[in-house]
């Protein structure tokens, strides 16, 4: 499960940006993620909630907004909107698709005190 180390990654971050902006607790935690990054929403919270613990944003609530997915496809020659990796282009059926965004992560803000 990657979903463990992401949170453990994401908790170094809100270490690091609570330490930097002088918060005396993390309220909130606001991820981007993108739909084809291949992370399970549901297992990133219950990891995010265990690694916490004891932390500067223990019960802090993680707040996800993900991003779509496109791809470029080369049988119409346009960027189009793709839910999963390998599904046919949904404007002419195609099967070339060249992934193009909705793969990254990130922190996107925090909320503190």
């Amino acid at each position: 499960m990657h979903e463990m180390s992401i949170a453990e990654s994401v908790r170094g971050i809100v270490e690091e940006t609570a330490a930097r902006e002088g918060f005396a607790r993390v309220m909130e935690v606001r991820l981007e993620i993108g739909r084809l990054a291949a992370v399970e929403p549901e297992a990133l919270r219950f990891c995010f909630d265990a690694v916490m613990r004891g932390g500067i944003a223990e019960g802090a609530v993680l707040a996800i907004d993900e991003t779509p997915g496109t791809a470029w496809c080369f049988g119409c020659s346009d960027s189009v909107p793709v839910a999963m990796r390998g599904e046919p282009c949904p404007r002419c059926g195609g099967g070339q698709l060249q992934v193009t965004g909705g793969t990254g992560m990130r922190v996107k803000d925090l909320l503190g005190n």
